[in-house]
């Protein structure tokens, strides 16, 4: 089954999608100022679809099956990110801790930083222990970008 590629204009840059029938594989945001597809392929419409919503702010989770590329201990690593919810952070060491080993913390952080399916598979919502946000592959303004996008800072009323 042959793969099929999406070009889709975010306000972070252009995701570079790619997937078939049995799954999205890959999703990369780059920086290449790549127009969005005109014709999108069937099978990586609904993705399209759904990042466009969870980009206009009106989607908390994404319904899609993903097949990424990967080790078992990495798929086994990308799946406990599955499980981080909208406007939530973990830190590493809960990641680890989740996974059953806090000594794979680095291998773990390593597994994160080759997720292949940015966004959907939310790497971006696992910082470090102090809060502070550590390492992604798309660059800290990125991961910043969407964290704050999924937590707006809401107006204080002063009455």
């Amino acid at each position: 089954m042959e793969s099929k590629t999406a070009y889709y204009k975010t306000p972070i840059g252009t995701a570079k999608i790619i997937g078939d029938e049995n799954g999205i594989q890959s999703i990369v945001v780059i920086d290449d100022a790549i127009e969005t597809s005109t014709s999108v392929p069937e099978c990586l419409q609904v993705c399209v679809a759904q990042l466009q919503e969870y980009f206009e702010g009106t989607r908390d989770h994404f319904d899609l099956t993903v097949n990424p590329k990967g080790t078992p201990f990495q798929i086994k690593v990308w799946k406990s990110l599955l499980k981080i919810g909208y406007g939530e952070t973990k830190s590493y060491l809960a990641q680890s801790k989740i996974l059953g080993d806090v000594k794979a913390i680095r291998a773990i952080a390593a597994a994160n930083g080759k997720n292949p399916i940015w966004i959907i598979i939310p790497c971006h919502r696992v910082i470090g222990s102090d809060g502070s946000l550590t390492g992604y592959a798309g660059g800290v303004w990125r991961k910043k970008w969407l964290l704050d996008h999924e937590n707006p800072v809401k107006q204080q009323s002063l009455f």
